[in-house]
């Protein structure tokens, strides 16, 4: 039995999703003439409570879509350190907005609303960039899946309303925070200009992301995905897994959050792992005393059909997910249990 922890991107389609995916009515979603990707759209900016969407090839697109969407050239963002946009989207900011990015020392990758007045850089003062963007990350990735408070959100909104900044969420696993911290997804929709949402992680569809915001906005993204290349022509097929996605695997990510802090517990019995990060959603991070080398415990773990990743700095990485099933999570248990070096 292989059983892949690496990411909650290893997922494939469903039986119940492919079907659905078969009977998708197609059109050229270039033209805006693809039914099911435009039935998409107004389901989710429905849920947002938010004018429109736009459907992308990917979450990193979407992401750099917003970016270049909320600034010009020259201007400066601010983020986490720990930030996807910034670690992640392989210089995204600089090479398609000519953006710099100011990177906020947060907690866990979540930063506070004195953090982000702090790191607003004056308007008038016109030798260093211009600030014009914010942009938050929930869930966490190198946080460890941890969740904003809305209260922290809120807060920041109004540093950004009072400093004429604009408000991007990357929602990559915005799903996991909606089930954790039992919230509507309105309750964004009023916060932030433009939310990025993921498909293809918690919610298993194989392809595929979602920007919503206003509908000038969203018109504005158009032009941009264009651009950077998204544009895609019979997309139905892929919006049809998104759709059954949003249908039924939204609130079964309790599952994926209840194995992950099973898998903490077992963990921190374990001699060989040195602390344990917070485990709220689907993400489980831990370090593992210094005198041992994560590669080599993550050889191990794979001779036993067990994939984990690393994080560096002695810092290994389980995902859980929809692929994972009870019998793969209890054989897991008990090989971590047992597990000596």
């Amino acid at each position: 039995m292989e059983i892949n922890l690496v990411s909650d991107t290893v997922t494939k389609p469903s039986h119940e999703m492919l079907q659905q995916m078969f009977r998708a009515k197609v059109g050229d979603d270039v033209y805006k003439q693809d039914p099911t990707v435009n039935e998409l759209e107004e389901a989710v900016a429905g849920l947002f409570g938010m004018e429109a969407a736009l459907f992308f090839p990917s979450g990193t697109m979407a992401n750099q879509a917003a970016i270049k969407l909320h600034t010009q050239p020259g201007d400066e963002l601010i983020c986490d350190k720990w930030a996807h946009v910034y670690n992640y989207e392989a210089g995204g900011p600089a090479f398609n907005s000519g953006v710099s990015c100011r990177l906020i020392d947060g907690h866990r990758g979540m930063i506070t609303a004195q953090q982000v007045q702090d790191a607003i850089n004056p308007p008038d003062f016109y030798h260093s960039p211009l600030t014009t963007l914010v942009c938050i990350e929930n869930t966490t990735n190198k946080g460890g899946g941890a969740t904003y408070d809305i209260e922290t959100l809120k807060q920041i909104k109004q540093v950004c309303t009072d400093n004429n900044l604009k408000y991007h969420l990357d929602g990559a696993r915005l799903w996991n925070a909606l089930v954790a911290r039992k919230q509507h997804p309105k309750h964004y929709g009023e916060l932030f200009d433009t939310i990025s949402v993921c498909l293809s992680k918690g919610l298993g569809a194989p392809v595929g992301s979602v920007l919503v915001g206003s509908k000038p906005d969203m018109n504005r993204a158009l032009r941009i995905r264009k651009i950077f290349g998204g544009g895609m022509r019979q997309a139905g097929y892929l919006a049809a897994a998104g759709l059954y996605a949003l249908q039924n695997n939204v609130g079964r990510l309790e599952e994926d959050h209840r194995r992950a802090k099973q898998l903490a517990q077992v963990l921190q019995h374990l001699p060989w792992v040195q602390s344990i990060e917070p485990v709220e959603t689907n993400i489980l991070i831990f370090s593992v005393q210094p005198q041992y080398s994560e590669a080599a415990i993550m050889e191990k773990l794979k001779q036993k059909g067990i994939f984990i990743s690393s994080l560096g700095k002695n810092k290994l990485r389980i995902v859980t997910h929809l692929d994972y099933k009870e019998v793969m999570h209890q054989y897991v248990v008990d090989t971590l249990s047992k597990f000596t070096l």
